[in-house]
């Protein structure tokens, strides 16, 4: 079984400019993606797909390899990543480079650990999974603490009877971008990943910030220096 890994690196974020290259520890937010790939033994390569020039010089300098530039309708703040997902597989198929999983670590979760990818892999392939994803805990729950507000009439997102407590809500996770992994095959042949044979590993909160802004980026350097 050949499982490769695939960073997905845009170069034009709005939230926080060059997010992508900023420092993490002593490298990258790049860097830290492309090492940590690099102690994957299960991992055979490490391609990055990115429309950015500057990062296209940092992915080959930090060792991965990157045999083509994204088009920008893949590139852009409002593309799904799963179509940057489906452009990559079909330009290394078309190289017959083909795979049978594929792990992409997210460079703006830089928290998460070995074991963590791990789990996601091993949960993927033992299982015959077509896509696996991390999640963690949600602080806030559809069926007990999320609300909305339709016509000027506030509900609950979920509205079931005899949930007064949070304990009595079922549990509710939040999908954390720190690692997924799936199937070639799986992604090339469909664009909705849940239709498919799908699990996911639970990672600490601790371990699941997702850097947006200025705010997550200053909050993940001060834990990762814990």
């Amino acid at each position: 079984m050949k499982i490769i890994c695939l960073i997905f690196a845009r170069g034009n974020s709005k939230g926080l400019k060059n997010k992508n290259i900023l420092k993490f520890k002593n490298t990258t937010l790049l860097g830290n993606s492309i090492n940590q790939a690099k102690k994957i033994s299960l991992i055979k390569d490490i391609y990055v797909s990115t429309d950015s020039e500057k990062i296209i010089k940092k992915a080959l300098f930090y060792g991965a390899k990157v045999p083509f530039k994204r088009p920008k309708m893949y590139s852009g703040d409002r593309s799904p990543e799963i179509y940057a997902w489906r452009h990559a597989l079909k330009f290394l198929k078309k190289k017959k480079l083909t795979t049978d999983y594929i792990v992409t670590l997210p460079v703006t979760s830089p928290l998460r650990s070995l074991i963590d990818i791990k789990k996601c892999i091993k949960l993927a392939t033992s299982k015959k999974l077509d896509y696996v994803f991390t999640v963690n805990k949600s602080n806030r729950n559809p069926y007990f603490n999320i609300v909305q507000k339709d016509l000027n009439k506030v509900k609950k997102v979920i509205n079931k009877k005899n949930i007064f407590r949070r304990q009595d809500a079922p549990v509710c996770y939040d999908m954390n971008n720190a690692c997924f992994v799936f199937s070639s095959k799986y992604i090339l042949t469909n664009t909705d990943v849940f239709r498919g044979k799908c699990d996911f590993v639970v990672m600490p909160k601790s371990r699941s910030i997702d850097i947006d802004d200025y705010f997550d980026y200053k909050l993940i350097k001060k834990l990762s220096n814990k």
